[in-house]
């Protein structure tokens, strides 16, 4: 009788524990889904098309749903974008205080809706910027995970 009652809490226990895990196993990280939003190391040539945005935020899966209304694409390497996290420590906009800003100005692709932008079909106006970078990190090692702002290089 024992057995049975133990053999029966530990298969509950098991289902538990796959009931929690299971939805984590498809799921994109933060860290992830940052990269996937706003890291192109390799598309700093063809940013300067007017088309770059419109074809990005597709490509990115940003206009699923709706039509993102500002994003921003950085095109330095994930180490350089990973090596903010461990700069100048600076207040979010949220107030928060795990905002980095980059010690050195970045090379960026700012998207924004155009006015006559209407999902399905999301319009981009495309922007080309050299600017310091702001980011959210977490975890060990710490890593960016929302894109918080880019600011204007100090004089």
């Amino acid at each position: 009788m024992a057995l049975e009652k133990t053999l029966v809490l530990l298969s509950l226990l098991v289902l538990l524990a796959l009931a929690w895990v299971q939805p984590c196993l498809g799921r994109e990280s933060h860290a992830k889904k940052f990269q996937r939003q706003h890291v192109d190391s390799e598309g700093l040539s063809s940013s300067s098309s007017p088309t770059y945005c419109n074809q990005m935020m597709q490509r990115r899966k940003l206009t699923r749903g709706r039509c993102k209304p500002v994003n921003s694409f950085v095109h330095e390497s994930l180490e350089d974008v990973r090596a903010v996290c461990s700069q100048e420590n600076v207040t979010c906009k949220n107030g928060q205080t795990n905002c980095y800003r980059s010690s050195s100005t970045m090379r960026i692709t700012d998207c924004r809706t155009t006015g006559s932008s209407k999902y399905p079909n999301c319009a981009y106006r495309t922007t080309q910027k050299v600017m310091h970078i702001i980011v959210a990190c977490e975890g060990n090692p710490s890593v960016p995970v929302h894109y918080d702002a880019s600011v204007e290089a100090s004089s």
